[in-house]
């Protein structure tokens, strides 16, 4: 399911979300530093010179990350965000892109989204001098949300429900070529359940076997786990309130193929999100509530490295940050990013609305 731009239009059925998903960036230029609350980290605005609006996200390192967005826009930056080059595949104007998966600086696969052939992928091998598309969904009863990769063979791309369940991609030779799995050990899916392009998040991967997906659009709002890259599927409710198109689980971390975090809420401006996070000890077999959750929508969340207990979640309101794993969130900035991610080294990113992509800083 994609969102408007404007994160003000509550999509219908996924057939619906595709349409209204299409709409592309947010106008203007970049804004300047958000205001930081004293005392922890702080996001350093890097100019992008773009006003695209970036919902997909990949942190290779403190000095490089990609991002990538509407209107066909794709940038990497090698020292840290003092630059940025377009290295936007050719014909990719009309494209939705809403997920980076980045191997290193020269390796990385983009999702574009939509109905129909407006789901692509595309690969680069040389930093983005030259791209491969290596999928176009011939199903137009497909939509194509987010991906994740296990390792830098494996892969694994998602699919808003397709004939009552959801549809996997999978890939072993690092994106060059992709193949639509079995859905017989898939859930059904709910009545007017869909998962939401807003972060990249909707599918993510610990070790070298484990995904979940997370859901929301109808009464429930689910996550959904794989043992086995995506083969079969158990589902659980999360506590994360869903029952309107507009609402449910966004975002998921997993430090680990045990300790996990989901964001989410409602994405239209104004609405309330109560309970808009919580957190699973066991793989996502049980999700408890935060006891002091995030204090409205978001639709990113990564743990920083390293840590056992602290976490960012981000959304177009402000960033939150957790040191207890997730039990209790704070404000910390209030400027408005869409998708996170950090790297080994300590290096996190955010981007979103308006070009705005930035680094955390100590």
């Amino acid at each position: 399911m994609a969102l408007a731009a404007t994160s003000l239009i509550a999509p219908g059925a996924a057939g619906a979300a595709g349409a209204a998903g299409a709409a592309g960036a947010a106008e203007g230029a970049p804004t300047g530093a958000s205001a930081h609350r004293g005392g922890s980290p702080a996001w350093d605005l890097k100019p992008t010179g773009t006003d695209a609006r970036f919902r997909g996200l990949a942190a290779v390192s403190r000095s490089t990350a990609w991002a990538a967005g509407s209107k066909g826009t794709v940038l990497r930056t090698a020292d840290g965000g003092a630059h940025w080059r377009d290295v936007s595949p050719p014909g990719a104007a009309g494209l939705e892109f809403r997920d980076v998966e980045a191997f290193d600086g020269r390796r990385a696969v983009v999702l574009a989204i939509g109905e129909g052939e407006a789901s692509r992928l595309y690969r680069t091998n040389d930093g983005g001098k030259t791209w491969t598309e290596s999928f176009r969904n011939p199903d137009p009863k497909a939509f194509y949300d987010c991906m994740t990769f296990f390792d830098r063979r494996h892969g694994l791309a998602l699919s808003d429900p397709v004939d009552g369940k959801y549809r996997i991609l999978s890939t072993a030779d690092g994106g060059r070529s992709w193949k639509v799995l079995p859905d017989k050990g898939m859930p059904a899916a709910q009545t007017g359940e869909s998962a939401f392009a807003a972060s990249g998040q909707c599918l993510v991967s610990a070790g070298p076997r484990d995904v979940w997906l997370a859901t929301g659009g109808a009464a429930r709002g689910r996550v959904l786990h794989s043992a086995d890259r995506g083969l079969t599927w158990t589902a659980t409710d999360a506590p994360i309130p869903a029952g309107d198109p507009a609402r449910g689980v966004f975002g998921l971390a997993f430090r680990d193929r045990t300790h996990g975090l989901a964001v989410g809420g409602d994405y239209r401006a104004g609405e309330p999100s109560p309970r808009a996070a919580a957190v699973t000890r066991d793989g996502g077999r049980t999700w408890q509530p935060s006891a002091r959750p995030v204090p409205a929508y978001r639709s990113g969340v990564t743990w920083l490295p390293h840590s056992r207990t602290t976490a960012l979640a981000v959304g177009p309101t402000g960033t939150d940050l957790t040191t207890d794993a997730g039990r209790s969130w704070r404000t910390v900035d209030d400027g408005s990013y869409d998708t996170v991610d950090c790297a080994p080294d300590l290096g996190c990113w955010a981007a979103g609305e308006k070009g705005r992509v930035a680094r955390l800083e100590r």
